[in-house]
């Protein structure tokens, strides 16, 4: 049997204006993206959206995680669709908006199992790159520039310590200071989940590398934005570009 394709072998280029964003669990993509989106008046993509709505259409049918198949999970998820909410895509499952869902523990536990899948990765890139056929886009996730966009003329790297990754999303799970305890038990799950997602997570060599172990979301945003609006001025334009 001959090989398959790379996922997105022979996709168009997009027409709209990308820019990807990769790194770790818990280093604050998708809350980043969405808000340089809003900046920048482009849709925000949060590629791992759509891998838990098909993790979650899975778990939905029962049966233990470790006999899952490519088959059997892609099939679960043809019922996830997207809409529009603002400047963001939301994945549907039925129609049904799943945020709480696909957002908790059961899922988040079982996701990284279901994005290793090569046709489930293929299933989740084409979507990504139709929307860049039609939208200026944020696109977040694992492999962005590197797999889905590798021409994306802004690629940025998200980066910060295991302990500070586990503090900001303990912090938002539950809307509360976390004890020590709590981040290093966390820490030590993030930790094992960087191991798992390590071919998933690698930076494109044309990334710009932001630790935000120190910065704040606000500061994050404004270094991605002012990147952002130096690689699409036009030429001649000598418009300050903001620090």
């Amino acid at each position: 049997m001959s090989p398959s394709p790379p996922a997105g072998a022979g996709a168009p280029p997009p027409k709209g204006f990308v820019i990807a964003i990769d790194g770790p669990a818990a280093s604050g993509k998708s809350s980043t993206a969405q808000w340089v989106a809003d900046s920048l008046g482009y849709v925000h993509v949060d590629s791992g959206a759509l891998y838990r709505a098909a993790t979650a259409c899975r778990a939905r049918k029962g049966g233990p995680a470790a006999e899952w198949t490519e088959d059997s999970v892609l099939e679960a998820a043809s019922r996830v669709t997207l809409r529009m909410v603002g400047s963001w895509l939301e994945p549907l499952i039925d129609g049904v908006p799943a945020e709480t869902e696909i957002r908790g523990s059961p899922i988040t536990s079982q996701v990284s199992r279901v994005a290793q899948m090569p046709r489930v990765r293929a299933w989740v890139n084409d979507r990504v790159r139709a929307t860049a056929q039609d939208f200026d886009v944020v696109v977040d996730g694992r492999d962005i520039g590197t797999v889905v966009f590798p021409d994306a003329p802004l690629k940025i790297f998200l980066v910060a310590d295991p302990w500070e990754r586990a503090r900001r999303r303990l912090t938002q799970q539950l809307e509360r200071r976390p004890s020590d305890e709590e981040i290093a038990a966390e820490t030590e799950r993030l930790v094992k989940r960087d191991s798992r997602d390590s071919t998933q997570t690698v930076q494109a060599k044309d990334a710009v590398l932001i630790d935000t172990t120190y910065l704040t979301q606000a500061e994050q945003v404004e270094r991605i934005v002012a990147l952002a609006r130096a690689v699409t001025r036009r030429p001649g334009d000598t418009s300050p570009v903001d620090a």
